[in-house]
């Protein structure tokens, strides 16, 4: 996943609101979203390494990550981040359990229980409450000021101020490509459209403070056109709804 914009516990009717892009190779498989046999969560799949890229689960808890570039080559031998994602939504890994050397360096946001956190093990291990609010993450520190993560922060933004329930204004969002004057310095394109290496598909998480849960994915091809869209309800408990 590439960028990732999310409105945390700041509004009076959405506990979280997320919209999120994968950027991934075409040619790397991997399964749409689905309720998982083996794992209590709701996610895609990397076929490749088993793990996702963002997972929420009914018992309240929700995790995605992004890589951090700027640090080298990835090491095959680390842990798998897509594997993370999967423990820190489900419980079964607690952020403070989280070693810097353990996995090649990512972003990650986590929910259990009611808390978000941040975590990340570039350039050292990070590990801070998450305050309420709009935040967003990408390829680089938490809340770059890069155009692309300011704008999607604004869709959202926008999106919460209309009172919409559709995610139609949240996936145009996430379909925006870079504007003119973009830069590889200046990253300012929330969908990349390329037929090798691109967005593979959009994710968006809304959460009403009851609890009441909506996770959906469109997915697209080598050529940005969609092949896809699902979408599948969860409860979360009251207690850790708002």
């Amino acid at each position: 996943m590439c960028v990732l914009a999310l409105a945390w516990s700041m509004h009076p009717r959405w506990r979280l609101i997320v919209a999120a892009n994968r950027d991934e190779f075409h040619a790397r498989a991997a399964a749409p979203l689905s309720r998982w046999d083996d794992r209590a969560i709701l996610a895609g799949r990397d076929l490749v390494a088993g793990g996702t890229w963002l997972a929420v689960s009914a018992d309240g808890g929700f995790a995605a990550v992004t890589n951090l570039r700027g640090f080298g080559t990835p090491d095959a031998t680390r842990d798998s981040r897509g594997a993370l994602v999967v423990g820190l939504a489900d419980g079964s890994i607690a952020a403070e359990e989280v070693r810097a050397a353990q996995h090649n360096p990512f972003n990650a946001i986590a929910i259990r229980q009611g808390r978000a956190t941040f975590v990340a093990n570039r350039p050292t291990m990070a590990i801070a409450p998450l305050a309420p609010g709009l935040h967003a993450i990408s390829n680089g520190p938490l809340d770059p000021p890069w155009r692309k993560t300011m704008r999607l922060s604004a869709v959202i933004r926008d999106w919460l101020a209309t009172g919409d329930t559709a995610f139609d204004a949240l996936f145009a969002g996430l379909r925006d490509p870079a504007p003119p004057g973009s830069s590889a310095d200046d990253p300012a394109a929330i969908f990349i459209d390329d037929p090798v290496y691109g967005t593979r598909c959009s994710t968006v998480v809304a959460v009403t403070n009851d609890g009441v849960g909506t996770i959906a994915e469109r997915r697209y091809d080598a050529a940005g056109n969609v092949t896809g869209t699902t979408a599948l309800p969860f409860q979360w408990p009251q207690d850790e709804a708002g």
